[in-house]
């Protein structure tokens, strides 16, 4: 597919990408139409996770992005299953990524020796000796997710809170705003995987 016609399709569907290509009509000094512009494209985007619910607020401060390897995807695809289970919409996912994203990478991680915060465990380093769970309970992704929702929907008023805000309250982080530089790439996960 050729780039304007990627970009067209793109801007149509209402998806942002980093690196710069924007969603919507693009402005072109050259109006020639091409034969891919000619060509009709139907593109039906239902089934897609409005990007109004993912980010209500817009994102906060410099946002970070990283590569994610098969596990990782796994640990996304996890999150979003149990958000679902949990009957909680996509929003719920959004947050639960860009925390473990902060808190982990998205890595299921064991205890780290020296370099472990206290006995943090999995996804979201949460710690049995806080009452997260056992340690086995915690590196489960589906449990730890259950986890930090429970703790979600007890906090009023998360759904309509900045996400590092909705974050931190559960969570209790020594560094409260750093959530906040995944959202963008939390939102694009789930707008990625929610209907896979």
């Amino acid at each position: 597919m050729n780039t304007i016609l990627t970009k067209s399709v793109l801007g149509i569907a209402g998806l942002a990408f980093a690196g710069g290509m924007a969603a919507g009509p693009l402005n072109h000094a050259d109006t020639t139409p091409t034969t891919a512009a000619l060509t009709p494209v139907a593109v039906v985007q239902a089934d897609k996770p409005d990007a109004g619910k993912l980010i209500p607020h817009g994102v906060q401060g410099t946002q970070s992005r990283i590569d994610l390897n098969d596990e990782q995807t796994g640990n996304v695809k996890a999150i979003i299953a149990a958000t679902k289970k949990a009957g909680l919409p996509e929003r719920a996912a959004v947050v639960s990524i860009a925390t473990s994203l902060q808190e982990s990478k998205l890595e299921n991680l064991g205890h780290l020796g020296d370099r472990n915060d206290h006995d943090s465990l999995g996804l979201f380093q949460q710690r049995p000796s806080s009452g997260w769970g056992t340690p086995e309970q915690i590196t489960d992704p589906e449990y730890s997710t259950l986890a930090f929702l429970k703790g979600l929907k007890q906090v009023d008023g998360w759904q309509d809170m900045p996400l590092t805000d909705a974050a931190q309250t559960v969570q209790v982080s020594a560094y409260p705003d750093a959530y906040a530089q995944w959202e963008q790439q939390a939102a694009d996960l789930v707008a990625q995987h929610w209907n896979n």
